[in-house]
Order: structure tokens, then sequence, then C-alpha cells
């Protein structure tokens, strides 16, 4: 049976805007019927980092949020700290960061709350019981919620292919430890070059994993809970990720943490993604390189594989843009994330989603 995937296009009009537009799309996937009355709904997406531009605009997150009060429901925008050195790594810089790209409460009239604590930490296992994991680590603001919204930049992403609402939630709601896990399947490793012995590190490990030798830090294999706290504190970078895991093994990763964040949400969860400014790598960045095609539109559904599809779909029927970085596959058709990663088989997280029974990647676009 295929989903309904619902698409507005970016036309406008006096007497229809693209905010009204996002106002139409929640009205037709029945936002009203998933929010409770005085349920917690976490409305998640990624705030941008500094300098990065291409992160859903805030005008369209204050539209989700009022439709969520009409509801009944008490909305808050979320976000879970990056796992890389940036200025989301800790709930105080990511504010700030947050702030500055305009998500204020005058502007969207939400709090803002980060779900995974002050360092990353904040967490709580959910059991899956699928072939990678049996408990993932997801932050707990996003767990205790009752319902969650989310709200996607569809772009390319250089380890998943693309990133749109799995990426959103798999990766997103994960607490750093979580984020770890699905990134690397050892222990952070120390740069030895870059490590000053300052002994930062060691003194925030809560597993006393960490010891200075002939002042240079390192790690202890058997202790490290993969927590991932060290990478922050360090004041050098000294301590970084190990980017060992294959493009299969992670994407099935990313796709299981999304199941632990939905479970116990089927029936109060709704997606959206904002396919404009297709930029060609994550908002991780603190830059937004030229999109890849045209703006497209925003979809809506309820089935978090079918918008996926859509949306990948839209990009590679599109017109690839020859001022972006893209190199092939510019006419319609042709697959602009394999234009960009070719190693990367992004198809691999719809079929694995859609085996696990997150959803299908049958659906029938609805234009309203």
């Amino acid at each position: 049976m295929k989903s309904p995937v619902y698409f507005a296009d970016l036309r406008a009009k006096p007497s229809g805007n693209l905010v009204d537009k996002v106002g139409r799309l929640l009205g037709a996937v029945d936002l009203a019927a998933r929010v409770k009355e005085r349920a917690f709904v976490a409305v998640k997406l990624h705030f941008g980092e500094t300098g990065n531009t291409a992160y859903v605009r805030p005008v369209f997150v204050r539209k989700i949020v009022d439709m969520i009060k009409e509801a009944g429901g008490s909305p808050f925008l979320t976000d879970a700290n990056t796992l890389y050195v940036g200025t989301r790594s800790d709930s105080v810089a990511h504010l700030r960061t947050a702030t500055l790209n305009g998500f204020t409460y005058a502007v969207v009239d939400a709090p803002l709350i980060i779900a995974d604590g002050l360092r990353g930490g904040n967490e709580t296992a959910v059991t899956v019981n699928l072939k990678q994991f049996k408990k993932v680590y997801i932050g707990s603001e996003i767990v205790r919620a009752d319902a969650i919204v989310s709200v996607a930049h569809f772009k390319g992403h250089e380890l998943s292919g693309f990133g749109g609402t799995i990426k959103n939630l798999g990766m997103g709601c994960a607490s750093r430890k979580g984020k770890l896990a699905q990134h690397s399947t050892v222990t952070p490793k120390v740069k030895r070059k870059k490590c000053e012995g300052c002994g930062e590190c060691v003194e925030y490990c809560a597993q006393k994993a960490i010891s200075l030798i002939d002042e240079k830090a390192k790690i202890n294999r058997k202790k490290c809970v993969g927590c991932g706290e060290c990478i922050i504190v360090c004041p050098n970078q000294a301590i970084q990720i190990q980017w060992d895991q294959t493009i299969p093994v992670f994407l099935e990763n990313m796709v299981e943490y999304t199941a632990g964040v939905l479970k116990g949400k089927k029936d109060s969860a709704t997606f959206l993604n904002f396919i404009i400014q297709v930029s060609p790598a994550c908002d991780c960045y603190s830059h937004s390189d030229a999109p890849i095609v045209p703006d497209i539109g925003i979809v809506a559904s309820t089935d978090p594989v079918a918008i996926d599809q859509a949306s990948a779909d839209l990009v590679n029927n599109a017109e690839g843009l020859r001022t972006s970085c893209l190199t092939k596959n510019f006419k319609p058709g042709k697959d602009k994330f394999r234009a960009l990663y070719p190693k990367v088989d992004w198809e691999i997280q719809l079929e694995y989603a859609e085996e696990i029974g997150l959803g299908t990647r049958s659906y029938e676009l609805i234009k309203i």
C-alpha cells in the first residue's frame, strides 16, 4: 500500500504565501489528530552551524509551533549536541548558535531545549533489539516527549548520501554516546602530535579511562564507554572519532536509531522535508555551498521512509545546476547524490528502514 506524501511547490501569491502552504501541509497530514491535549511536542530541527545559511528558516517553524498550539499541544524546539567540535557541541554554545540564527522565543514562540543536556550525557537507553543494536541512546527530552514533529532540511550528505527525515531523527536525536556508537566501533583516538598533555580530558572522564603517559593522553579501551565527552573538552582537538564504519553498517545504525526515536510514537509523529537550497553537504558545516538543483518545494507525511524516498526522487528528477559542485548527472532522472558521493549507496537506509517496518518506499505524491 502506498503512503501519501503531500507536496507544496514554492509558487506564492497574495492569497497564499509559503508559510500558509506549510499550514496546509500540516492540515493534510492531520497534525491535530497526532497531538493530544497538553501533549509535550518535540519539534526536532537543525539550528544550523554558525556561518551556515541553508537551515530551515525560523518563520516556517513559527507556523508549525502555532498549529501545534492550536491542536492543544505544548511545543518545544529541540536538537541534540554534536559529536564533533563546533558551535553546537554543548548546550551553552548550541543555544547561543540557535539564537544567532534566529530561533529566539520572540520569533518562534516556543522554548528551546537541548535534548541531551549540557555536554550530551542526558540520555535514555531505548530497547530496539535489531541487527546492529539491542539498545540505542537517545536524548532524554525527546524520549520523554509525547509527540514529535521532524523538520528536516533535505540536502546531500557525505556519509549517508542525503540527509532527510531519517537522518534528522536517527543521528540528530542521539546522545553523544549514541552518535559515537553509530560512527565508530571503537573508542576515540588521541592524535599525539596535537596533544599538549594539559590533562583536561583526564579530569572530565567519569570512567577514569584516560591517563597521561609521557605527557600525552592515552585512552583505556576497556574502561571507555564511548560517551565522547573527551572529544569536546579537549582544547586542542587532539581527541577524535575513528571514522572506521563501512557505509552500509553506518546507514543501518542510523536507521536503528530512528526506530528508537519513534518507538511508542507511531501515531504521534509527523515529518516535513524542506527541499529548498539543496546544498551538497550537511548543515553542520560553517558554510553552505551552492545548491545542486533549483528549489523544489516542501513535503509532509506520516511515513518517514516514504517522505525521504519522495524527496530523493524529486531531487534526482530535477535538472542539476552547473553552477554547483556537481560534475556529472545533471540531467533529470540522473542520481545527483551518487554524483556527489560515488561510494555511498544511499538507498541502503531506505531499504533497511522498510525492512524493519519503519514505513514503505512506495508512495503517492499528492500536490496541495
